[in-house]
């Protein structure tokens, strides 16, 4: 089983329009709601493989309510921790040349007392999880440090857990030694202070947060791949994509293969790559199933092109 833990979630509308024009109305081509927030992004894409998952989030408002009624119609079973505070919702408006303009909510402010239930919950619900993935930002009312008390609420259940956040979060949570940490390349950039030009950049920023704690580093880098870096070595792959749809929620499901395939070493990099890719051709927030992958295209080296530019010249 993979538990999932998302302290901010959110319910996603995304609307397909042939071009955005500020000022202008809009008749939108397509609509779809969806649960949103990185970890339950993951949890979608878990089930979606087949996978038993559980959902661990605070919830809140009929926005709150409806989250919970769509994930359980996608078979993820949910855990919620009642909050005083509505939960957000957020707006993507995605145009067909793969532009996508964000409006995310800020969401609700959590109490302490709300903060100690939540970490409390994920502290019963981790005992028999192969995986934790605690994923996304923090809502107002939790520090930087509460990553780091579910790591090791996690750890003293015995699972291992994957963390994928920024910022100060993302740094905090490296002194429980997470096993996982899932940066893009903007965040592992903000995470070492500087910017990174190439891909041998890249394996260095990531070698540092091993040093830093974290058991291995998994990088998305966008149209440049994945990178896998860990005490064992570093890892780059990628994976074609015809054309991109929607980026939204790629990242959690890249996470989401890499945990389904064992969370370590390059197979679980393939499968990661496989699902991030699948993911970008799909609309909205929607999760890949297995018939969307394509793992005979992933290619994945020991051998990282290390002066491979990160961004297009």
């Amino acid at each position: 089983m993979i538990l999932t833990v998302t302290p901010n979630p959110s319910l996603d509308r995304t609307y397909e329009v042939p071009a955005l024009v500020r000022g202008e109305v809009h008749r939108a081509a397509r609509e779809r709601v969806d649960p949103g927030g990185k970890g339950v992004n993951v949890a979608r894409a878990v089930a979606a493989a087949g996978v038993r998952t559980t959902a661990v989030l605070p919830l809140g408002g009929a926005p709150g309510a409806l989250l919970a009624e769509l994930l359980g119609a996608q078979g993820v079973d949910v855990t919620a921790v009642s909050i005083a505070g509505t939960t957000r919702s957020n707006i993507a408006v995605a145009e067909p040349d793969g532009t996508l303009t964000k409006i995310n909510s800020e969401g609700p402010e959590l109490t302490a007392a709300e903060s100690a239930l939540l970490l409390d919950t994920v502290r019963t619900c981790s005992a028999g999880a192969a995986w934790i993935a605690c994923c996304g930002s923090l809502p107002r009312g939790l520090e930087p440090r509460w990553y780091a008390e579910a790591v090791a609420a996690a750890h003293r259940a015995g699972a291992r857990i994957a963390v994928d956040t920024s910022g100060a979060a993302l740094l905090a949570s490296l002194e429980a030694r997470p096993e996982v940490v899932k940066p893009n390349a903007a965040e592992l950039a903000e995470a070492v202070g500087r910017p990174l030009a190439t891909l041998g950049d890249a394996v260095k920023a990531a070698e540092e947060l091993v040093g830093l704690g974290a058991g291995a580093v998994l990088a998305s880098l966008g149209r440049r791949g994945q990178l896998l870096v860990s005490r064992d070595g570093a890892f780059h792959g990628t994976a074609p994509v015809t054309a991109v749809r929607s980026d939204v929620g790629a990242g959690d499901a890249s996470l989401a293969g890499f945990l389904i395939a064992g969370g370590t070493g390059p197979a679980a990099l393939a499968s990661a790559l496989a699902h991030g890719a699948a993911a970008v051709q799909l609309p909205g927030s929607a999760v890949p199933t297995p018939a969307d992958l394509r793992p005979e295209a992933v290619r994945v080296t020991a051998d990282p092109p290390l002066d491979l530019p990160l961004t297009e010249a």
